[in-house]
């Protein structure tokens, strides 16, 4: 006879949670900015060098220099659970540097974001798809992880896909973000909307087009749509973590596959076809833990698979997945 067990482990949680209804209630020196918010600049707050230290909230919940010493959150995990769970969600650069210095046996999950592509083929019925492409671009103004930002379509395609996605992007309702009509919000500082205008500016300086976009407030940036940016442009290169997509053309699906595995993040990706065959060549191709056929990148149910590739994370989350990451199996044998 024999039974099966699964028991927790110890979980260490390194998210804090905070809303960015007006930046004046969450941009103090004393808090910590959540990822989802912050386009994941919580590294900036880290040390540049072995040497320096971290500031603020940040020192206090890491510890005061993360070069010799072990965050509290992971000195708890070493000293008290060595062989529990830690789970970080934000930027690449802390979520690596937690994993690596947690104790022997320590399970860890992480998730640090994409830039999430979407492929939109030659057969694509540009009037069904406008739609779903502006609210999995826009939507929480772009603070989200797996949210729309590099469009691929097809050549034959792009001129009239522009002239329709620019102006349903033209039509959403950006300001306050209590009120009811409002489609896209603030970032949650002023310094974060500052760094977006500066990506976007940076990119059309060096060749990109610019349809849309400014600023409502020192946080509100208004919807834009950088057309053929650069490769090498930190808006093609890097999570915006802003209201803006990128569009660029191509002539073949296997280009744009390409192009849409070519960063080191990859996390969710969508292609939009009425072509089975398409539709089944580009998802088994894009280096993605979910590939959404005919919706937007940022679709997900909470029993999904959620994870990130490459630089984009470790482990997987979604209801089942999480439960079984956080607990420990064992099997009991019993001889009569």
């Amino acid at each position: 006879m024999f039974f099966i067990q699964r028991r927790p482990h110890f979980f260490e949680a390194a998210w804090i949670p905070v809303c960015n209804v007006d930046h004046r209630l969450i941009s103090h020196s004393d808090r910590l900015p959540c990822h989802r918010q912050t386009g994941r600049d919580n590294a900036a707050l880290l040390p540049r060098t072995g040497e320096a230290r971290p500031r603020g909230r940040l020192a206090r919940w890491l510890g005061s220099d993360l070069a010799s010493r072990k965050p509290r959150s992971v000195r708890r995990l070493r000293d008290r659970h060595p062989r529990g769970l830690a789970k970080f969600i934000g930027s690449a650069k802390v979520g690596w540097r937690l994993r690596s210095i947690l104790a022997p046996g320590t399970h860890c999950a992480l998730e640090h974001g994409g830039a999430a592509p979407i492929i939109i083929d030659r057969s694509a019925d540009l009037d069904a798809i406008i739609e779903p492409i502006v609210k999995g671009g826009y939507y929480h103004a772009g603070q989200v992880c797996v949210y729309v930002q590099r469009i691929y379509v097809h050549s034959q395609l792009k001129d009239t896909f522009l002239e329709q996605f620019a102006a349903r992007v033209a039509q959403l309702r950006v300001g306050d973000p209590t009120g009811a009509e409002t489609e896209v919000g603030p970032l949650i500082t002023p310094a974060k909307a500052e760094r977006v205008q500066t990506w976007i500016d940076e990119a059309v300086a060096a060749g990109g087009r610019r349809i849309g976009g400014g600023s409502l407030s020192e946080t509100t940036l208004k919807p834009a749509i950088l057309v053929e940016p650069p490769r090498d442009a930190k808006i093609s290169a890097h999570e915006i973590f802003g209201p803006v997509t990128c569009v660029y053309g191509y002539d073949d699906i296997d280009e744009a596959i390409r192009r849409a595995n070519s960063l080191e993040v990859a996390f969710q990706a969508s292609i939009f076809t009425r072509e089975l065959e398409a539709a089944f060549h580009a998802a088994e191709r894009l280096d993605a833990s979910a590939v959404m056929v005919n919706d937007h990148s940022a679709f997900r149910t909470d029993w999904m698979p959620f994870a990130g590739r490459r630089g984009s994370g470790y482990g997987i989350g979604g209801i089942p997945y999480t439960a079984r990451e956080m607990t420990a199996e064992k099997i009991i044998v019993v001889k009569p």
